[in-house]
This record gives C-alpha cells, structure tokens and sequence, in this order.
C-alpha cells in the first residue's frame, strides 16, 4: 500500500503505484505517474513536480539543506535517478542512475545522460546535453519534442495501469 502523507497535494495524478512512499510537502501535478518503489521526502522546504512527468521506478526525491526540489512538467525522471535539492526545467529526460545536486538547476529541454552526477549548484542552460562523472555540458541540441513524447508515452502507460493492464 503506498504512504501519502498528510502534506502531500494530489492534482489528479494519472497513476500512483501501491509501493510509493511519498512524505512532507510534495505537490504532484495533474497527470504524473508514479512508479514501483518511488520514495519523496520533505521533511523542509518542498518538492514540486509538474504536470505530465513520470517518476520511474526507484526514484529517490529529496529536498537540499536549503533548497526544495522542483521538476517541470514533460519531464521523464528515469529509473534509479537521485534527484536532491534542485531544480528541473520543463521537457527533460534525465537518464538511468543519474544524481542532481543540491543547488543545480537543469534549463528546459534537456538530456542528462544516465550515470551522470550533477554536482552542486551547477547551471545548465536551455538544449542542454549532460554527461560525465562530474556532468559537463557536451552538446546543445532542442530536445523538447523527444522527451515530450517520451513523457507522452508514460502517461498512457500510466492510464494503463490504472485500469489495470500492464502490456501495451
């Protein structure tokens, strides 16, 4: 059964998985999925997440020692990612295992490779490309559409869970 604390603020979330444990001031946006085993903390500050954007499985969200964590709407938060203290722009994939930083700030419409580490306050620009161990910036590109129809793609995945079918 999933934990959705007395603080959290539902907008009419797509689909919510029964292993989520969500925690403290979170607002989850109209039409979000949240998948298996998903856990957000915010114990201070707040996490914001906007409408349309997928949260995969594993996903741990936490809010920074003094920053909240926000992530715009078409986002597709991809499993394992550690998102803390930070903030998303508007139609971004950020890969498998990345890590975002206390601080950092991720402009609209961009990649962070998996595996990344963003480190603290680092600024990404809009189109930006991300990758490394520590993230750098390794090419400009407008990704919007791509990752728009990545996130389009699990809210219908998201519908179909909800009414309980699991394959495409």
């Amino acid at each position: 059964m999933a934990h959705i604390g007395a603080h959290v603020v539902l907008n009419e979330p797509v689909y919510i998985h029964e292993t989520a444990f969500i925690y403290g001031k979170v607002t989850i946006g109209k039409d979000v999925s949240i998948w298996p085993y998903v856990v957000m903390r915010a114990e201070m500050h707040e996490i914001v997440i906007g409408a349309r954007t997928n949260i995969q499985d594993f996903v741990m969200v936490h809010v920074g020692g003094v920053t909240p964590t926000i992530v715009g709407a078409d986002c597709s938060i991809t499993h394992h990612v550690t998102l803390h203290g930070c903030r998303i722009g508007d139609n971004c994939l950020i890969g498998i295992n990345a890590t975002i930083m206390d601080g950092a700030v991720i402009g609209d419409n961009c990649i962070v490779a998996g595996h990344s580490i963003v480190r603290e306050n680092s600024v990404f620009p809009d189109n930006s490309i991300i990758a490394g161990v520590p993230a750098k910036l390794v090419a400009t590109r407008d990704n919007a559409a791509a990752n728009k129809a990545n996130a389009e793609f699990y809210y219908q995945n998201g519908l179909r869970y909800a009414r309980g079918v699991d394959r495409v």
